[in-house]
């Protein structure tokens, strides 16, 4: 069975995921861990980590409910804020066949402006997809 470790925080909720997970089941066996940093929110002036943590857990909450619905096997957790160390942290226990980066387009990408996608491939020696996604829509 192939495992993927899905990497991810304001895309974790998008279509392109939802698509992502879709081929792979079709492939064949598959299972997926969603590993959501806590990276601090983008639209607030002054943050906690406390809020960054919640903002994550929520979000989470939300897309294991939604690949539970595809029929597709799925765990997961909040990580790290610092995305390279949350990779590094999901992997002491398990092995992952690969590992998809989920970011926001260039431009609004913290992640990409850190060149996150390059840095995980270079330190992990698993095969990495990047996926581009938009911001999973604020909850009100």
């Amino acid at each position: 069975m192939r495992r993927y470790l899905v990497v991810a925080n304001q895309t974790l909720g998008g279509a392109h995921l939802v698509r992502r997970l879709r081929a792979a089941a079709a492939r064949g066996p598959c299972s997926f861990f969603f590993l959501v940093p806590a990276t601090p929110p983008q639209d607030h002036a002054t943050w906690t980590e406390g809020e960054a943590e919640a903002l994550a857990g929520e979000r989470l909450a939300r897309a294991l409910i939604r690949a539970r619905e595809l029929g597709v096997e799925v765990d997961g957790d909040v990580g790290d804020p610092d995305p390279v160390q949350a990779i590094a942290d999901a992997m002491i226990d398990d092995r992952y066949d690969e590992i998809i980066v989920s970011t926001l387009p260039p431009g609004i990408s913290r992640w990409l402006k850190l060149d996150l996608p390059h840095r995980v491939e270079r330190r992990f020696d698993v095969p990495v997809t990047h996926v581009v996604g938009e911001p999973e829509p604020a909850r009100g």
